[in-house]
């Protein structure tokens, strides 16, 4: 990477490289943004910026993925604007650091990412903190802070009205642990997996189109669902707040489409708490039978599954050794993550591969989810990947 930075730009004067990583979700799907429970871990595959000042005026951002080289005046980035384009994610950031208070430095950056873009593994916020990180270049931002600057990006520059999920936890990633979120209080805890079971994530390797406008729709239908309830029980705030107890009070009163919708945040809550809870006691029937249950409720009642992803959890439980399986992510494509018995994996991918390339004519990428530390800078470079 530094050889590829010096092929660039012609020098490397003052380089420093840092690293977020992707994440993928065990459980507790677009329950975020309505401020409930998620349980991630952070992945190993990761986005690397390396960054060396310029002394010109300029910041140059180049991909190595994209092959792509763009710049800007560093004067004008406390007034830019959405452009639709990939760069919209470290611009955003820039303009939020701004607006925060720090300077953005004249400096050139090259981008390597191993996050597969739109497999539902958040490589849009492994960008966001990464790019973060190398514009405060060793300058100290208080890590809560950085995951909430790094969402307002987001949902203000580029437009996704995204939870704190996938920012917070490629910060505060945890090697062999997954990271139990309370998304309303921003507090965490420590999840240890149980031994002899591992997660494989599965890309489908599609992103059907309608995957930004159904996102903002839930969001929407969600609001509509707070606002309802809120008739019935004042002091609901969100779908957090409805217990399982007074959804079934007042669901027989709300619209369909916005009952399931609300069904499924109000269910998706309790399953977290209660694969937490599973987890802690190694309870790895019940801890797969919630996954099961998670991907149904999204299949039916959020309504932001797929064949593909469909397909993949069907395939995955009729393999020996798999214990659940469920999507992760927005939806409409991207990935699934499936729980097993470590001396199932060479089975499992046999089969889901075999039987994927058969109905779909498309080979699916199986990636391991090792669970990885957060973001920092890289200090041993020689354990930087190749790109995706």
């Amino acid at each position: 990477m530094i050889d590829q930075f010096r092929s660039r730009y012609g020098q490397a004067d003052g380089l420093r490289i840092f690293r977020a990583p992707g994440r993928v979700n065990l459980i507790g799907e677009h329950t975020d943004y309505n401020l409930g429970f998620v349980c991630p871990v952070a992945l190993d595959l990761a986005t690397f910026v390396a960054t060396a000042p310029s002394g010109d005026g300029k910041l140059r951002i180049y991909s190595e993925d994209r092959g792509e080289l763009r710049e800007f005046d560093v004067a004008g980035l406390a007034d830019a604007q959405r452009q639709g384009h990939w760069t919209d994610y470290p611009i955003g950031v820039a303009r939020e650091l701004i607006r925060a208070g720090f300077a953005i430095e004249p400096a050139d950056l090259l981008i390597r990412s191993t996050v597969p873009e739109g497999s539902g593994l958040s490589s849009s916020a492994a960008l966001e903190v990464s790019s973060a990180l190398a514009f405060l270049n060793g300058r100290a931002l208080d890590p809560l802070k950085l995951a909430l600057l790094c969402q307002t990006a987001e949902r203000e520059f580029v437009g996704m009205p995204c939870g704190i999920m996938d920012q917070y936890i490629s910060i505060f990633g945890r090697e062999h642990s997954a990271v139990a979120i309370d998304c309303r209080s921003l507090e965490h805890r420590l999840v240890n997996l149980p031994d002899g079971i591992t997660f494989l994530a599965v890309n489908t390797m599609v992103k059907h189109e309608l995957s930004g406008s159904a996102y903002r729709d839930r969001v929407r239908e969600c609001g509509e669902a707070v606002e309802l309830i809120r008739k019935s029980f004042p002091s609901v705030a969100s779908l957090r707040d409805v217990s399982p107890a007074q959804f079934a009070e007042v669901e027989a009163g709300l619209p369909n489409v916005v009952r399931r919708r609300a069904r499924h945040v109000v269910t998706e809550d309790d399953r977290v708490n209660r694969f937490v809870e599973a987890a802690g006691a190694d309870e790895l029937q019940v801890m797969g039978k919630l996954l099961v249950e998670s991907h149904r409720s999204l299949q039916h009642d959020y309504e932001v599954s797929c064949e593909e992803l469909d397909f993949l959890v069907d395939t995955a439980l009729e393999v020996e050794g798999v214990l659940g399986s469920r999507m992760t992510g927005g939806g409409f494509g991207g990935c699934t993550v499936t729980m097993l018995r470590p001396d199932a994996i060479g089975r499992f991918g046999s089969a889901i591969t075999s039987a994927y390339e058969k109905r779909f004519d498309l080979a699916p990428r199986i990636y391991p989810c090792k669970p990885s530390a957060g973001a920092a800078e890289v200090k041993n470079v020689e354990t930087i990947p190749a790109s995706a």
